[in-house]
């Protein structure tokens, strides 16, 4: 009996590649990100249609504030955009709302909107969508190491008791699996500081496609190449 193909629970994106397909229009590069929202709903959608359970996204980098303050500037109005006119479809349709990352010295309206799209999607499980915003992951490591650092300090524990598990659980999605599929848009090849720890053993999928370009079709051909992978976590079977 042939064996089932597994679908990877946990789908990862690094939505690359707005500012250059804006280029290739002659348009300026907040419109690409303009279009690149309409591609994050598209994906969306499709997640909960290929019943995906976790989807996380790079929506903004720790890095990214070194970019023209006018095209930052658009950025944090495109986030605040997406949570006045998204969020509450979103929880219409069962989704869960999670925001990781840094938000000290992010505007205290978006701070605000972040918060209450958390609380208010909560409860939902149709799907658990992962927004990294402001994210970094050697900034997450070092802050996990503060933390347990602080208990050491505190008498809380050995540090001789300090294990990889522990880390884990003092990042910003330690409830939730790490992902089984990270997918690169926009033809380059490599992780920029994204879920560098979570990544350990996800398959990797870096496709020429630009971010505003992204469908249903290009999300299922990476899942079926994801099911093509053996994948064996460090073993040799038998």
């Amino acid at each position: 009996m042939e064996e089932e193909k597994k679908s990877p629970k946990h789908v990862a994106i690094i939505m690359d590649g707005n500012g250059r397909w804006a280029k290739e229009r002659g348009l300026p590069r907040l419109k690409g990100h303009e279009q690149g929202i309409e591609a994050l709903r598209r994906t969306v959608r499709a997640t909960i249609d290929l019943k995906l359970e976790i989807l996380t996204v790079f929506g903004f980098s720790t890095e990214n504030w070194n970019r023209p303050t006018r095209e930052v500037n658009g950025l944090m109005r495109l986030a605040k955009y997406f949570m006045k006119t998204d969020v509450d479809e979103l929880h219409r349709a069962g989704v869960r709302l999670r925001v990781i990352g840094n938000r000290d010295g992010i505007d205290p309206k978006l701070r605000h909107m972040i918060d209450e799209a958390e609380k208010l999607t909560a409860d939902n499980r149709q799907l658990t969508f992962v927004v990294a915003f402001n994210y970094g992951c050697r900034q997450e490591i070092a802050r996990a190491v503060r933390r347990i650092a602080e208990k050491v300090a505190k008498g809380l524990f050995d540090p001789k008791t300090i294990s990889a598990e522990m880390v884990q659980q003092h990042l910003y999605i330690a409830d939730l699996p790490d992902p089984d599929l990270i997918i690169r848009t926009g033809g380059e090849i490599r992780l920029s500081n994204f879920l560098l720890w979570q990544s350990a053993y996800a398959e990797l999928i870096f496709l020429d496609t630009l971010w505003p370009d992204f469908d249903r079709n290009i999300l299922q051909q990476a899942i079926e190449e994801f099911q093509r992978r053996d994948r064996r976590f460090g073993c040799v079977k038998a």
